[in-house]
């Protein structure tokens, strides 16, 4: 009795099994998964239809053309709408991943300077989202893109449509859009995304200085220039450049290459922020004890370097969405090479700068540098990534670490301005030497129609020259702005606020003064002890 029970349950079992697989058949490969009934079932059904269709007479097939092209009408609308939603996941996935680098940004900056400060330090990494955000919202975003046109991979919204031009020498300069002004009237999915995507790197440019002019900034000042820096000063450079402003024209006005060329910010973000710094740092002085009398140089050494170096992988991971989220696509599959081309980089930065400051500058591999290695090859890619080849992005990279060594020698050696982690020579050099390598290496391979300019982007090393000059006018003016409108923010800031806390409370600790708090409460520090004496 037990056997035929098994018996007729295996009967049942292995007909039921026939039945689920004769209507859906296993998939192990995912080649035959997705067929029109997943775009609709409606025109599943009409195209089944037609296919059985018998009535052979000149009405009957009409009716069926009819029936076939409406059908066709709706699955290509259907694969139209995929398209976009896989760039619309993409950019998402991409600026989640560069708002993640805030945290990267904060780890490093903190973990380079003292334990007095980390509040402090963690508190302007983190306002200066609200802040820049609360800028970029308000007119920011208006001003870099109220004149882009058509979001071409975003669905094709034009309503960014009203770019302030002026006539020089026969040719229109765009100098700032106005349309989008609080997102007033930009109510589009596109619009949204895009802001969403653009704003985080909005926030990277404004984070720099920070960390440059960290342990001595009234909270106050900074919270006032992230507004500043979101709402003006940022935007008007990056509508230069990513807007249709006048540097990305220079190919259609003047034959220069494809006008300044800036992928993903080496110049818009980084030496923006860097040259921001370097301004920054210089006015409002060395911290106390840096300097002796005589010049010579006191160590401040930062009081965490596990958190930097957390925060240095961080960054690097972030990356990949600042640079291959920078397709705006993805269906760009040029994302790939773009990926590959921000690792490779890096890694050589890593180990150019841990070299050269263990072998030749010093006789330790100094992780600080390693860090700031990282970073500086992370800066200089940005920019070519998408135009470069495998070698290219290598030669790059090693160039980033000798850089970033040599560099912040000279800031704090021969310019005696007090960078405590590094950010002129990590963003400002760096972010320069990346536009400049992008004219000497792009090898035409992408890029065509960039700017409105025929043919794959090529530099000088590919055969056209015009390419490296555009670049270069694109890292003189991005000096020439920011250097200037830097001045004038922290001569306006230190009116209103004043940049710069007592020296008392600098050598207590900002965290309990400017914060409320101390960031590491329980611990007992020699705070006088973090703060050498000058000679």
């Amino acid at each position: 009795m037990f056997r035929k029970i098994i018996f007729v349950l295996f009967i049942i079992i292995s007909a039921l099994s026939s039945t689920a697989y004769a209507q859906k058949a296993p998939d192990p490969n995912g080649g035959n998964t997705g067929a029109v009934a997943d775009l609709d079932s409606t025109t599943g059904k009409v195209i089944d239809s037609v296919a059985k269709a018998k009535d052979t007479t000149l009405a009957g097939v009409s009716a069926s053309v009819s029936k076939l092209a409406n059908a066709v009408s709706t699955i290509a609308n259907a694969d139209g709408h995929n398209k976009i939603s896989i760039n619309f996941v993409w950019l998402m996935i991409g600026g989640f991943l560069v708002f993640f680098m805030q945290a990267g940004f904060a780890l490093v900056e903190t973990g380079l300077t003292r334990a007095k400060n980390v509040a402090h330090t963690m508190a302007m990494n983190l306002f200066i989202y609200p802040a820049g955000v609360i800028g970029f919202f308000i007119s920011g975003f208006a001003i870099m893109f109220g004149g882009l046109g058509a979001l071409g991979t975003l669905g094709g919204f034009d309503g960014l449509n009203h770019e302030v031009t002026v006539t020089l020498f026969g040719h229109a300069f765009g100098l700032f859009g106005a349309k989008g002004f609080c997102m007033n009237g930009i109510y589009d999915v596109g619009v949204l995304g895009f802001f969403v995507f653009q704003v985080v790197f909005m926030d990277a440019t404004a984070t720099i200085p920070t960390g440059a002019m960290a342990e001595r900034w009234k909270f106050a000042s900074f919270a006032l220039s992230g507004l500043f820096v979101g709402g003006l000063i940022y935007p008007i450079y990056g509508n230069w450049v990513w807007g249709g402003g006048w540097l990305s024209q220079l190919g259609v006005n003047f034959g220069l290459g494809h006008g300044h060329v800036d992928f993903a910010g080496s110049s818009v973000v980084h030496m923006a922020g860097g040259v921001l710094a370097l301004v920054g740092a210089k006015m409002i002085g060395p911290r106390l004890g840096k300097y002796n009398k005589n010049g010579s140089i006191n160590a401040i050494p930062g009081h965490n370097i596990p958190m930097a170096v957390l925060g240095a992988l961080v960054l690097a991971f972030g990356w990949f969405g600042f640079n291959a989220g920078s397709t705006l696509a993805g269906t760009d599959l040029r994302l790939s090479v773009v990926a590959f081309n921000t690792l490779i980089a890096s890694c050589m930065g890593a180990a150019a700068s841990t070299l050269w400051i263990w072998f030749v500058r010093g006789n330790k591999p100094d992780v600080t540098m390693m860090v700031n290695g990282l970073l500086a090859g992370l800066v200089a890619i940005t920019a070519p990534c998408a135009f470069v080849s495998p070698m290219g992005a290598v030669i790059i990279g090693l160039a980033s670490g000798l850089i970033v060594v040599e560099i912040t020698l000279i800031v704090e050696r021969k310019l005696k301005i007090d960078d405590p982690v590094g950010a002129v020579a990590v963003h400002g050099a760096n972010g320069l030497w990346g536009i400049l390598s992008l004219g000497l290496f792009a090898d035409g391979t992408y890029g065509d129609g960039l700017n409105g300019v025929k043919g794959g982007v090529r530099g000088l090393f590919y055969g056209d020259g015009g390419q490296f000059v555009a670049e270069f006018i694109g890292g003189v003016v991005n000096f020439v702005w920011f250097a200037a409108a830097g001045w004038v923010l922290f001569k306006l800031l230190d009116k209103i606020a004043g940049n710069r806390v007592k020296p008392e409370v600098e050598l207590y600790g900002l965290d309990l003064h400017e914060m409320g708090l101390d960031g590491y409460a329980g611990v007992k520090m020699d705070k006088n002890a973090e703060t050498p004496l000058s000679r």
